[in-house]
C-alpha cells in the first residue's frame, strides 16, 4: 500500500528525512501555490504519544504568527497519517552557508543570528522555547534576510528534558532542569560562535566529554574579535540568571554592539554579505532547482519588513531545508472545515484540502492584515533633563518598549500605552521630590517583554531612582496592551469588577505566591490601603502596584513600605497562577493569554 498523502498536493521532492518523518516540497494543485509538507513518519502514525507530539508542534507554530518564524497553513489528520502543511521559500541552512563559505565577517555574523533571533523573541514572547536553535535550523534566503524552523522538540517555558543538539545544548539542559528563553540564547550564542570563528565552542570526543564542557569549561571568549567578546560572554553564561533573559534581550545588546563596533551601516552590510553566501548556493534552493518562482528574492523590500516566513525539519532528520513562499504565507485566523470537506483560498493564500474522513486546520486569508505584521523591540529611552527648581533635575534612561509594522495610528496609541505607566510613575516622583531633593536625580529604566500574543503585550519595568534618596523609589511600572485597540490594562482595568467584595479573594491569593508564602515583615492586615479606605484592594492602586499578564500567571509587585511593612524589605514580588484567579481577570484577557492556556495552570 502507497504511503498516505496529503490530498490536494503534488509531491516534488524530499527535502529532508529522519526516523520520525520527512519534509518534502510540494504544489498545491488547486492554486499552483508551493508548500512545505512535514508528514509523520507512517510507522509512527498509530501511535498516539508521536500524534500527540505532532499536534502540539502544529498547535505552537499556530501561536506564532510572526514573518521570522515558519508559518502554519494547517495540520491535517487521517487513520492513515497525519502531516503538517507550511509555507515554502527558497533559502539555503546556515549550516551549508557555513560549509561553503567558512567563517562570516562579522557583520553578517551579527545580521543573521539578529534575524532568527527575532523568531526566537516572537516563540518567548508567547512562553515557548524552541530547545534546539542549530544552523541547520536557520534558514539563508537569497535577500539574505534569515528565518528560524522546526518546533519539533520546542516546549512551554519551564518544562524540563535533556532534548536537543548536544554541541548547543545549555548547562540547564544537561542537567534536565526546566528550560526557559535563556537556554535557546545560550544555543544563539553558540551558533553565533560558530559563525564567527568556524568552529564550535566546546568539542569533545564523546557525550560525557561534552557535557563536562558545557558545564565546567571556561568561556572561550578569546577566540572571537574583542568587540564581539562581550556578547559572548554573556550568552555563554554557565548560569542562565547570567544571560540575556530571552531574545529580545539578546537583541538588544546585539545591536548595541555592533552599532558600536561597526557603524550605522552594519545591518546592511551583513545583509550584502549573506545575500551573496547565499547566492552561491542558489541551485540548491528547492524552488529554484525545480524553476519554480521564488518570493524570497523577489520580495527584498518585503522581507526586510518582515513578510514571507521559513520552512521545517524532519523530527530526526537533521535539518531538512527550506522552506517558504512570499505571498503563500500570510494566512489568518486558524478554523475548522468539515470532515470530507475540500478548501481552496484564492488570491495567493493558504490552502488545504482534506478527503476520506481528515480533520483540517486552514490559514484563510479573508483576515490577513494590510499593515505589516506588529513587530515589538526594545529601543534607547533617554529624556531630555528637566529642571525641577532649587537645583535639581530630573532625567529618564534606559531602555522602553516600542512596537513597529503595524498601523501607523494604531502604533501611536500602543506606544503611548506602553508609555504611560512610565509617565505617571516620573510625574509622582518628581512631585515626591520636589521639597526633599537635594541634587540631579535620574530614573533607570529596565524593560522585559514578559508575554506577546496575536492580542496582547504584556511589559514590565524595572526602575530604579539614581541620586540621593531614601528607599522605597524603585517600585517597577507595567503595562497590558491590547494590541488590535490600543488599550492599556492597569489594575484595576484587569479585573471583572473593582469593588471590596469583588476583590477580596485577592490579598490572600498575593500573600500565598509570596516566597516564602507571606509578606516580609508583617500582616497585610494592619496595612492601610495605598489608596485610602475606598480603594478595591490594598494591592489594586494604579499608581503604587504594579501587575501584568505572564504566561503562567498575573505578576504582582510592589514596596513593602507601601503596605506598612519595614521599608528594608524592599520590594515583594509574586506570580499568582491564572487558575487561583481566573474567576477575577475580565474573560476577553484570559482568553488572549495563551501560553499555556489558564486552564492548563
Amino acid at each position: 500500500m502507497s504511503e498516505w498523502r496529503v490530498p490536494g498536493y503534488t509531491e516534488l521532492r524530499v527535502l529532508g528525512e529522519g526516523g520520525q518523518g520527512r519534509v518534502v516540497l510540494a504544489r498545491h494543485d488547486a492554486t499552483g501555490l508551493p508548500a512545505a509538507i512535514k508528514y509523520l513518519a507512517e510507522s509512527l502514525a498509530g501511535d498516539e504519544g508521536f500524534r500527540t507530539r505532532f499536534r502540539a508542534e502544529a498547535g505552537l507554530l499556530r501561536r506564532l504568527r510572526n514573518p521570522f518564524v515558519t508559518q502554519l497553513f494547517g495540520l491535517v489528520e487521517a487513520p492513515d497519517g497525519a502531516a503538517i502543511v507550511m509555507e515554502a521559500v527558497d533559502g539555503a541552512s546556515l549550516k551549508a552557508v557555513l560549509a561553503e563559505r567558512g567563517p562570516l565577517e562579522p557583520e553578517a555574523a551579527l545580521t543573521v543570528l539578529k534575524g532568527s533571533l527575532m523568531g526566537l523573541a516572537a516563540a518567548h514572547d508567547v512562553g515557548i522555547v524552541h530547545r534546539d536553535y542549530k544552523p541547520a535550523n536557520v534558514i539563508v534566503r537569497g535577500d539574505g534576510l534569515s528565518k528560524l524552523i522546526d518546533f519539533g522538540i520546542a516546549v512551554d517555558a519551564g518544562e524540563s528534558g535533556r532534548s536537543g543538539t548536544p554541541v548547543y545544548m545549555a548547562p540547564e539542559q544537561w542537567r534536565d532542569e526546566p528550560a526557559s528563553p535563556a537556554t535557546d540564547v545560550y544555543a544563539a550564542a553558540c551558533v553565533f560562535f560558530e559563525c564567527v570563528t568556524g568552529r564550535r565552542p566546546y568539542t569533545a570526543e564523546d557525550q560525557a566529554g561534552l557535557m563536562g564542557r558545557h558545564l565546567t569549561a571556561p568561556i572561550p571568549v578569546e577566540a572571537v574579535p574583542e568587540p564581539l567578546r562581550p556578547l559572548i560572554e554573556r550568552g555563554l553564561a554557565k548560569n542562565p540568571w547570567d544571560r540575556p533573559l530571552g531574545a529580545s534581550g539578546f537583541v538588544a545588546e546585539l545591536e548595541s554592539v555592533a552599532a558600536g563596533a561597526y557603524g550605522p551601516g552594519w545591518e546592511a552590510k551583513g545583509v550584502r554579505t549573506l545575500a551573496g553566501a547565499a547566492a552561491a548556493l542558489s541551485m540548491l534552493f528547492p524552488l529554484t532547482a525545480l524553476g519554480i518562482a521564488s518570493g524570497g528574492a523577489a520580495s527584498g523590500a518585503a522581507g526586510a519588513a518582515g513578510a514571507g516566513a521559513a520552512g521545517a525539519g524532519a523530527g530526526g532528520a537533521g535539518g531538512a531545508g527550506a522552506a517558504g513562499a512570499g505571498a503563500a504565507g500570510k494566512g489568518g485566523v486558524l478554523g475548522a472545515l468539515g470532515a470530507k470537506g475540500t478548501a481552496a483560498v484564492a488570491g495567493g493564500a493558504a490552502a488545504v484540502a482534506a478527503g476520506g474522513g481528515a480533520a483540517v486546520y486552514v490559514a484563510t486569508a479573508d483576515e490577513t492584515p494590510k499593515a505589516r505584521p506588529i513587530a515589538a523591540q526594545l529601543v534607547a529611552l533617554s529624556e531630555p533633563r528637566q529642571d525641577m527648581g532649587r537645583g535639581m533635575t530630573f532625567q529618564a534612561q534606559g531602555q522602553i518598549v516600542r512596537v513597529t509594522g503595524g498601523d501607523a495610528a494604531l502604533n501611536r496609541k500602543i506606544n503611548q500605552a506602553l508609555r504611560a505607566p512610565l509617565e505617571q510613575r516620573w510625574a509622582k516622583t518628581r512631585n515626591g521630590l520636589k521639597d526633599i531633593g537635594r541634587g540631579p536625580y535620574t530614573d533607570m529604566v529596565r524593560p522585559q517583554i514578559l508575554m506577546r500574543t496575536d492580542r496582547l503585550l504584556s511589559v514590565w519595568y524595572t526602575v530604579s531612582l539614581q541620586g540621593e534618596r531614601g528607599s522605597g523609589w524603585d517600585n517597577p511600572a507595567a503595562a497590558v496592551v491590547d494590541l488590535r485597540t490600543g488599550t492599556l490594562y492597569r489594575p484595576p482595568g484587569l479585573f471583572r469588577a473593582a469593588t471590596p467584595q469583588a476583590l477580596a479573594p485577592l490579598d490572600t491569593r498575593i500573600e500565598a505566591n509570596m516566597p516564602g508564602g507571606g509578606y516580609c515583615g508583617g500582616n497585610a492586615d494592619q496595612a492601610a490601603p495605598p489608596g485610602g479606605a475606598d480603594t478595591p484592594s490594598k494591592y489594586v492602586n494604579t499608581a503604587d502596584i504594579a501587575m501584568a499578564l505572564t504566561p503562567k500567571g498575573v505578576r504582582v509587585a510592589f514596596h513593602a513600605g507601601l503596605l506598612g511593612y519595614t521599608m528594608a524589605c524592599g520590594t515583594q514580588d509574586a506570580v499568582v497562577p491564572y487558575g487561583e484567579v481566573s474567576g477575577l481577570l475580565k474573560p476577553e484577557l484570559l482568553s488572549a493569554v495563551r501560553s499555556p492556556s489558564p486552564e492548563r495552570s
